[in-house]
């Protein structure tokens, strides 16, 4: 049976693992409980003969010295979002075999801004303040944008369906023949931003589209238009978004700010027509517990020889979030 490290810090991992997820493990192979309080140097002597890690948030970085200290490694199993907190080129150099439970983490987030595009199109913020809004509402043939056709996207994309709100969509990695398969229309960001109710922000992390969201494309909305952001705060220039905001021509839903949190005596905080969010859109609770199935899931298919759902490659970085 192969060794498999439950390697993680112990707040993150009592968060993702529950007693049932160890019990899958142990049935899996041999099971080293590498859950560390302060510093994975806790717990690295217990790892020489590791084939397997399983881990979450605080996955220590997997540079030349740690692979050293795991010679045995074979496969990584990442019961969280985003690897690009530990990842390094030695570990694809060794052919590490890696897995994200990203789908699973993008599951809630989703649902949290296909409940926040419901929610809005009833004016269901300004009516909270007691405000009727005056302004047209309702979930019918209303145009909803979609920037990034991610895997946050995608399954925001799926809960409309189920709705008869027109999805627009930017992606400049789409073709015809995929949105099409989408049942989305995919156009030019600029025409999105002009023609949406409500702007939802899917985009990943990456240096070059820091602000991509700027102050052209925030002036071109339409009056009245919500936009959100569950990816990063770092994607849209804030000082053009409170701007907008300022003038109460727009409003906004942030679960994402830049800095995190808002900083103190940042508009962001008190504008009324802006509602922040402390970053809980992705998983959170037992919602976690989902992505600690998920990495399971992945092994399982792993041992049996079987294609992994999201197993991540090298080339791949350049566009992950």
């Amino acid at each position: 049976m192969p060794v498999i490290a439950l390697l993680a810090p112990q707040k993150t991992a009592a968060r993702v693992f529950a007693e049932y997820h160890l019990e899958r493990l142990g049935k899996l192979g041999v099971l080293i409980d590498a859950r560390f309080s302060e510093s994975v140097e806790e717990v690295i002597g217990r790892l020489a003969e590791t084939e397997i890690i399983i881990s979450t948030w605080g996955m220590p970085k997997a540079d030349a010295e740690f692979l050293d200290k795991v010679p045995q490694l074979r496969a990584i199993f990442y019961a969280a979002g985003s690897i690009k907190q530990f990842v390094t080129p030695f570990l694809w150099k060794k052919g590490v075999v890696l897995s994200s439970a990203a789908p699973a983490n993008a599951i809630p987030v989703a649902e949290y801004v296909f409940a926040v595009m419901l929610l809005s199109n009833k004016q269901f913020w300004t009516a909270l303040r007691g405000n009727s809004g005056g302004l047209a509402c309702g979930n019918y043939r209303r145009k909803v944008g979609i920037i990034g056709a991610s895997m946050v996207g995608r399954a925001l994309i799926r809960l409309l369906k189920n709705t008869d709100l027109d999805i627009l969509l930017y992606d400049p990695f789409i073709g015809k023949e995929e949105a099409g398969k989408l049942s989305v229309k995919n156009m030019e960001l600029p025409v999105l931003m002009s023609e949406s109710d409500i702007v939802s922000l899917h985009a990943p992390n990456l240096p070059h589209l820091r602000h991509m969201i700027n102050a052209e494309l925030l002036s071109i909305m339409k009056d009245g238009a919500v936009f959100v952001n569950t990816a990063r705060g770092a994607l849209v220039d804030e000082e053009a978004l409170i701007s907008q905001l300022r003038a109460g021509r727009i409003s906004a839903v942030l679960d994402v700010t830049d800095p995190e949190p808002p900083a103190v005596g940042s508009p962001l905080r008190t504008l009324p027509n802006v509602i922040y969010t402390p970053h809980i859109a992705g998983s959170m609770g037992e919602e976690c517990y989902r992505m600690a199935d998920f990495a399971i899931d992945e092994m399982e298919r792993y041992l049996a020889n079987k294609l992994l759902v999201n197993a991540i490659k090298q080339e791949s970085l350049s566009y992950l979030a």
